[in-house]
């Protein structure tokens, strides 16, 4: 819906990548817009995606808002060097004279049984650069309105999408329904109310964190959810009042433990936050290895609600 809509919207606004069009996306995330919108405006690639990302960068500097999609964000590291040194630094580097609003979307994070090339959570990469705009939507209403706010951004955005969330369903609310409506960058959401600890996460463990709220209020835990969404810039704010409310925090993400997403928060926290600290904040990732392909290793490589759970009991001193 918010492809179709600021294609409709915007006549330089257009998709290019593999699949996207006759095909109808890997995903069909594209659906019908080939047939809508036409071969000029959904634009299908040869397998390069160095090469397509490289003509959406230069389409961007020239007055287009392009919307590149990569078939997995894995595959985005053959295109690295167009995001990192051309996309991510040029309006930096000319002073503002440059713009390039281009978006780069596609799954992220680990699938099921696809391998280690094919697993990787990009958020802690691309949260890391200066001059990028980084979202992980959560829900339907998160991809539509926030997918609209990227495409009319003048920084270049990446949008991270989960492959695995492609196959839940969630209500997509009347207001985010309207094509006037637009999400706010940078801004985080509180899913759950609670009172006890705060989980922070984004993407799928989103998800995870509110089954493991539901399971841990039968203990009488009272867990707050907080959905990042925006990886970068991230919502100080929200995070900081959560855990100066809760005194207590853990953190959820799929990527890895070294200088992940879910460190920046912990050390958001200790830094802004760490007198309403009653507990050491803890952080629950994916193990430190590529992830297996063998489902039965790949599931205990792969943070579940249990370890939320686990985490939560130990910093409100509820077990060992």
């Amino acid at each position: 819906m918010a492809l179709d809509e600021e294609l409709a919207r915007d006549p330089t606004v257009f998709l290019m990548g593999e699949e996207v069009g006759l095909y109808q996306g890997a995903y069909k995330v594209s659906k019908g817009l080939y047939q809508k919108h036409g071969e000029n405006r959904v634009i299908d690639t040869p397998i390069t995606e160095s090469g397509f990302a490289g003509l959406g960068v230069g389409a961007a500097m020239s007055g287009t808002r392009p919307i590149i999609e990569f078939m997995t964000m894995n595959f985005a590291l053959q295109a690295i060097d167009h995001i990192v040194n051309t996309a991510s630094r040029s309006r930096y580097m000319s002073g503002g004279d440059i713009k390039c609003p281009i978006v780069f979307r596609g799954p992220n994070g680990p699938p099921t049984a696809v391998g280690a090339q094919h697993s990787m959570c990009f958020a802690a990469w691309y949260g890391s650069l200066p001059g990028l705009k980084v979202l992980a939507p959560y829900d339907c209403d998160d991809a539509k309105s926030l997918l609209k706010a990227s495409v009319r951004d003048d920084n270049p955005v990446v949008f991270l999408e989960s492959e695995l969330l492609y196959n839940y369903s969630f209500p997509l609310s009347d207001d985010v329904a309207s094509p006037d409506y637009v999400g706010e960058i940078g801004k985080a959401k509180i899913m759950r109310q609670g009172t006890d600890v705060t989980i922070v996460a984004f993407s799928r463990m989103v998800h995870e964190a509110l089954k493991a709220a539901d399971e841990l209020a039968k203990d009488g835990i009272s867990a707050e959810v907080v959905n990042l969404r925006t990886i970068r810039p991230l919502d100080y704010e929200t995070i900081v009042k959560s855990v100066r409310k809760t005194h207590r925090l853990v953190t959820a993400e799929e990527g890895f433990p070294q200088s992940g997403v879910g460190s920046e928060i912990i050390t958001i926290a200790n830094e802004y936050a760490f007198d309403s600290l009653d507990a050491p904040p803890e952080r629950i990732t994916s193990a430190d290895v590529p992830i297996p392909y063998a489902k039965s290793i790949e599931d205990l490589a792969l943070p579940q609600a249990a370890q939320i759970i686990n985490a939560v009991k130990r910093v409100c001193y509820r077990s060992k």
